[in-house]
């Protein structure tokens, strides 16, 4: 009887297929919460006539910043999923989690930018509702 090879752990893509998942749904998490209560304090939106005058935000400058770092968590976490993903699929160690690691850490930022808008929106919405007439 012929010995056959181990077969290869599959942490690589198991890893992969984790930080995906977290660079996916926490980082939205986050801006989802920060992006409603940006609209909220700033219903009418940040309208000035130069680029470099940020004074707006200072209403909202807590909020601004746990949407900020929620970006670059994201975005470092899905990058780490993308790089673990394609390690595991190249020495097929977890190809398949590898494979679903990739999809889900490129969607994910799809998912951010929609939650983003859309808590954004529905913010300014409760924010413009609490205006005095």
């Amino acid at each position: 009887m012929p010995e056959t090879a181990p077969r290869p752990s599959a942490y690589l893509g198991m890893l992969a297929l984790i930080l995906a998942l977290v660079a996916a749904v926490v980082p939205a998490i986050v801006v989802g919460i920060s992006a409603f209560e940006i609209g909220r304090v700033l219903p009418q939106g940040v309208s000035t006539t130069t680029t470099e005058d940020l004074s707006v935000l200072a209403p909202a400058r807590d909020q601004v910043l746990w949407a900020e770092l929620s970006f670059w968590a994201g975005t470092i976490l899905g990058i780490a999923a993308i790089v673990v993903g394609i390690l595991a699929i190249a020495k097929k160690r977890g190809r398949g989690a590898g494979i679903a690691a990739l999809v889900i850490a490129v969607v994910g930022a799809v998912i951010f930018f929609i939650v983003l808008v859309s808590a954004l929106a529905a913010g300014s919405a409760v924010g413009f509702s609490s205006y005095p007439a």
